[in-house]
């Protein structure tokens, strides 16, 4: 595959994709359908389908342990065993009873925190928040959001970046690994100032501390360097990419999540690739995600 062609890595019909992330260890891909519910695992060396669990209920992004995964359901935290029954690790005190707002975008930090935001139920009411999972609580860091997306962490560990989608910045939050402490925020990237369309939704960042965005209803992936300019933008066939990943044996190829929840049929039959797993080859390897081990 040409390096920055966007193919096909698994045909899906996927209604919300997200979170995918890569297990070094396992050499396999896990990744959502926040909507439907699913999990899914990949190995890309052995072909064929991937492999799915069913949580009955949303799941909003999911991260690696040393035995398995824990993934952000709608009503709490759960640890999910490669062999053992699911685990209840933290509940979600903004959903109750079926209602409120539900997990959303997340991911471990290298000291093995959670970190995971929420999403309001209107998708634009500051009700939502980010929150820190480590040594079994769950403490809220960053009040007032609507959705909240785009966590990553700097290679240097200094930054933590994080977006409100519908305000369509990009903000960093100066960091401390060691203690979990956030310093002030400040807008990193503007979307609008930029001339970019769509809003900021998963990211990850590469070796070379560049931050890559899927632009959600913007139809393209970018990428910005450590100083928050624009350096490429890859078009993607379908006009809502949820989220990015690296990975395969040298964490060269960016996995990339899609959704068809805004797509009538005339939508889905012009771009027929949405709701599938898309990959690209990258000139630049990306980084190892961390287990979580709070």
């Amino acid at each position: 595959m040409p390096e920055g062609s966007i193919e096909v890595a698994v045909e899906l019909d996927m209604s919300l994709g997200e979170s995918p992330v890569w297990s070094v260890a396992r050499q396999t891909l896990y990744w959502a359908d926040i909507n439907k519910g699913h999990v899914y695992a990949w190995r890309p060396r052995d072909g064929g389908v991937p492999t799915r669990i069913e949580l009955g209920e949303k799941v909003g992004c999911v991260a690696l342990t040393d035995t398995g995964l824990v993934a952000a359901a709608a009503s709490g935290i759960v640890r999910l065993p490669e062999n053992g029954e699911p685990e209840r690790l933290a509940a979600n005190t903004e959903w109750q009873a079926g209602q409120g707002n539900r997990f959303n975008d997340g991911r471990c930090d290298a000291a093995g925190r959670l970190w995971v935001g929420t999403i309001a139920t209107d998708e634009s009411s500051p009700t939502a928040a980010l929150y820190c999972l480590d040594k079994g609580e769950l403490t809220q860091r960053v009040p007032g959001i609507g959705i909240s997306n785009g966590l990553a962490f700097s290679p240097d560990r200094r930054w933590l970046y994080h977006t409100d989608s519908p305000t369509r910045r990009i903000l960093r939050y100066p960091f401390d690994v060691d203690s979990g402490a956030l310093g002030e925020s400040e807008t990193w990237v503007d979307l609008e100032a930029l001339g970019l369309p769509g809003v900021p939704d998963g990211a990850a960042v590469d070796s070379e501390g560049c931050y890559w965005s899927a632009l959600y209803d913007g139809g393209r992936v970018v990428r910005f360097s450590p100083e928050g300019e624009l350096v490429a933008e890859h078009e993607v066939p379908c006009p809502h990419p949820t989220m990015v990943a690296f990975g395969g044996a040298d964490l060269r190829t960016l996995y990339i999540t899609t959704a068809t929840q805004h797509l009538d049929a005339e939508g889905k039959a012009r771009w027929p690739l949405a709701g599938s797993l898309l990959q690209m080859q990258t000139g630049v390897a990306g980084l190892a995600e961390p287990d979580f081990t709070g």
